[in-house]
């Protein structure tokens, strides 16, 4: 079993790996319920419990396919958090009122999002809401306003960020707490390392939750991504001294370590690489090995 993590010291108790479940519809593996119920009851027997969604995920219809796979199954919801997103407009016959690929953040499309999402995932509450992108019509007040009914209500306890710049967290921060900003991060994509991200949640003690940690797959499908090569050079070296451990291991390992606590979320359908994610949970870099793999993906040693 894995052990919990809080978010932030008011935050909620998650798993320290999330599973993020954006391929388990039509975006992906179109997994019927049975699978699905399967994959959930998994989830939470190996100790993660924290599944994340968004409202747009499988055109606005995977949400919808979890909760019939939850349906009946209080017990289980009750041993589980569910995370989603709103905010973004995609154009698609299931939304039809939907005219224009957009951003709405405003408190009447947040609390009809809520809805739709509570009825879809077949639940009383969200554990976590976040505002799925930065738009550059948001209104901190609104939104503020907004969430702290919709939390007085019980229908949303936790509400947080994703894909924030430090400046625009901080700018919704002064408003309402926030109890984590889900960015992107891996040895791809080191932003977050460099732009203040991960030092403004380290100066708040709210832990980053990381979408894409391995790199969207590009690590184990780019053969001639002169970048790729090197991390993955360097990841197997590492990994042939760590008695047989995987370069995927190798990889989230390096995350892990980092002080903000990070809280990656997995995009995989299959039970087998959760199982690889787990292990690496135990498996503890040195500093130079860290650094080994920051100079990899940079290129060029540092300073």
């Amino acid at each position: 079993m894995l052990q919990p993590t809080k978010l932030s010291p008011h935050g909620p108790t998650f798993s320290r790996l999330v599973w993020g479940v954006m391929t388990w519809g039509v975006w992906g593996k179109n997994y019927s319920t049975q699978e699905m119920l399967r994959l959930i009851e998994y989830g939470v027997e190996r100790g993660i419990t924290t599944f994340d969604h968004a409202d747009i995920y499988g055109h606005y219809t995977t949400e919808a396919e979890f909760g019939q796979a939850l349906k009946g199954r209080s017990g289980l919801r009750q041993k589980m958090q569910l995370v989603t997103k709103c905010g973004i407009k995609l154009v698609t016959p299931n939304r039809p009122q939907y005219k224009f690929h957009g951003y709405d953040t405003s408190r009447e499309h947040i609390r009809w999002s809520v809805e739709q999402s509570l009825k879809n995932l077949q639940t009383d509450y969200l554990d976590l809401l976040l505002i799925h992108r930065p738009s550059p019509l948001m209104h901190p007040d609104d939104i503020a306003e907004e969430m702290g009914q919709l939390m007085k209500e019980g229908k949303v306890r936790h509400f947080g960020a994703s894909n924030f710049t430090p400046a625009q967290f901080q700018m919704l921060r002064s408003r309402i707490p926030l109890v984590t900003n889900q960015v992107e991060a891996s040895l791809l994509h080191l932003d977050p390392f460099l732009d203040g991200t991960f030092d403004q949640l380290l100066e708040h003690a709210v832990k980053p939750m990381v979408w894409s940690p391995l790199g969207g797959g590009k690590m184990f499908t780019e053969q001639e991504d002169e970048r790729v090569l090197r991390i993955r050079k360097v990841a197997m070296e590492i990994a042939e001294t760590r008695n047989g451990a995987m370069i995927d291991q190798i990889l989230l390992a390096w995350l892990l370590m980092h002080p903000s606590g990070m809280l990656p979320v997995l995009g995989t359908g299959r039970t087998e690489r959760m199982e690889s994610a787990i292990k690496a949970l135990h498996i503890q870099l040195t500093r130079d090995e860290w650094f080994m793999l920051w100079t990899a993906s940079m290129g060029e040693e540092v300073p």
